[in-house]
């Protein structure tokens, strides 16, 4: 009984100190008001599914309208839209390219990364492939959190421009999985050196850099 005890005291710390350091790492970099973003050439926007269980998802369509957001008031110039794309039914890189086109972005502003199957791989493949080594990511604010973490243990300089969050009564399970999601991200860049998935040629963004 006191070893079990002992478990679950021992690993609630490691939660919470991976929570902790995640937090601490990205504390002054996420912007939940539009006029505080700094001007950057690109946007990273992390993908999910446009839909869960047949409804609208709502993290997916949040994000758009903030990345839609950043682009009108001239923030960015141009976007990296990174998820799965793991099988021929699920492609979530060009579910966002196609709202995004859909609300007046330009196509020539929109580069797919079809190799996001994680928050790491999406963050690193940003400098390694598409080479952006300063960016703003565009998520919710708990998952711009750890794409910082991710990013800045990696040598990157990134922000975060906070999408409008998600009820935790309608997504409780994604809340939750954050915690395990924090502890993971402190492994990989730490203990494990997890690197992406896929590695591929790299992609030149031809952008118009706006004045800071």
């Amino acid at each position: 009984m006191a070893l079990l005890v002992i478990s679950f005291w021992l690993v609630a710390l490691i939660i919470w100190g991976c929570d902790a350091w995640v937090k601490r790492s990205a504390a002054g970099r996420c912007h939940r008001k539009l006029e505080s973003v700094p001007i950057t050439p690109v946007a990273l926007v992390l993908g999910c599914s446009p839909k869960v269980a047949g409804r609208t998802n709502l993290f997916f369509g949040h994000r758009i309208n903030a990345a839609v957001a950043l682009h009108r008031a001239g923030k960015v110039k141009a976007f990296i839209v990174s998820g799965d794309n793991g099988t021929h039914d699920y492609d979530e890189p060009t579910a966002m390219k196609e709202a995004l086109i859909a609300r007046g972005i330009p196509d020539a502003a929109i580069y797919c990364d079809y190799a996001g199957f994680r928050t790491l791989d999406s963050v690193v493949r940003a400098q390694s492939i598409f080479g952006q080594s300063r960016f703003i990511v565009v998520s919710q604010h708990f998952h711009n959190e750890r794409a910082i973490f991710l990013a800045r243990r990696h040598g990157l300089d990134a922000l975060g421009f906070d999408a409008e969050d998600v009820s935790r009564s309608i997504a409780p399970t994604t809340y939750l999985r954050e915690y395990l999601a924090r502890v993971q991200a402190v492994l990989d860049t730490t203990l494990l050196g997890t690197k992406p998935k896929f590695s591929g040629p790299p992609v030149l963004m031809t952008i118009r850099h706006p004045e800071a």
